[in-house]
């Protein structure tokens, strides 16, 4: 199942989107895709109420896309979790999962217009498979119990500013913290629809140049590794979002002088089953 939220930011309505396309309300069944809809079962009374034509189909043409799911509770995030990421980058493959956290107000629309930083010199791109937590997952025995934890998959743009990130003061947040800077969506898909997590190619344009070509079969730790490693130092909860980290082709592993995003530039992602992406850059 494909669970949309369309109109105005902050304002969003959520959807189902059928196979053949079809646009149905899901406001008879939740106000909105988030974390209590996931709790609460809403995914398989979204279903039986589809199988049901007990969801009146819609019209949702010229409405923005907003991000498939409402006001995550947190996103964690994995760091250097591909190895020809981690080469490219001159960086060790990690013994452990890298974290650091992204807050939810930064979450945009798939389509929206990213804002580059004041004084940004070195913002930087990257294609990421979501994670989205449906069931709490609190020390978990073994990763085989993790993905029952798992109410779906999106495609993210983790956006970095690599100067804030690097250089200034010698920790992440910064530079993964401003505005507009995880673009989700457009679709939330459920797990059931995702077969094998470890078996989805992900892909980058910028001004229709590819830059970006992997699978998740090069990740370093799984996504059953990533969300059991998670539950021993933190409570997952549903609506909480794990981006799992991104592939090589980011502008910080190029040669100098490093292609790094200026206002008006274009950027396009995709992943297999997910849906596709595409941003401006806009100056702050």
């Amino acid at each position: 199942m494909r669970f949309v939220r369309l109109g105005a930011a902050g304002a969003e309505r959520p959807f189902i989107r059928a196979g053949d396309g079809t646009l149905h309300e899901l406001s008879g069944i939740t106000p909105d895709v988030d974390g209590a809809f996931l709790a609460g079962d809403g995914p398989a009374r979204a279903a039986a109420a589809l199988a049901a034509g007990e969801l009146p189909v819609a019209d949702g043409t010229g409405w923005r896309t907003g991000p498939p799911i409402a006001a995550p509770g947190k996103i964690v995030c994995i760091g250097m979790n591909y190895r020809r990421h981690a080469e490219e980058t001159g960086a060790a493959v990690p013994a452990e999962p890298v974290l650091f956290m992204k807050a939810p107000d930064v979450v945009s629309g798939p389509d929206d217009d990213v804002l580059i930083p004041r004084r940004s010199t070195s913002t930087d791109w990257e294609v990421e498979l979501g994670v989205v937590i449906g069931r709490t997952a609190r020390y978990l025995d073994d990763p085989g119990q993790a993905l029952a934890h798992v109410a779906g998959y999106v495609l993210s743009n983790d956006v970095s500013e690599r100067e804030f990130q690097i250089h200034r003061g010698g920790q992440w947040d910064k530079g993964k913290n401003c505005e507009t800077f995880n673009p989700l969506g457009p679709v939330l898909v459920t797990a059931d629809e995702i077969p094998d997590p470890q078996d989805l190619g992900l892909r980058t344009w910028v001004n229709g140049r590819k830059v970006q070509d992997s699978t998740t079969r090069d990740m370093v730790f799984t996504v059953a590794q990533i969300v059991h490693y998670l539950s021993q130092f933190m409570v997952l909860r549903p609506g909480d979002l794990i981006n799992t980290g991104t592939p090589e082709g980011v502008a910080l592993g190029h040669p100098e002088p490093k292609p790094y995003l200026r206002e008006g530039d274009v950027v396009e992602l995709e992943i297999d089953g997910l849906g596709r992406q595409r941003q401006r850059m806009r100056q702050a």
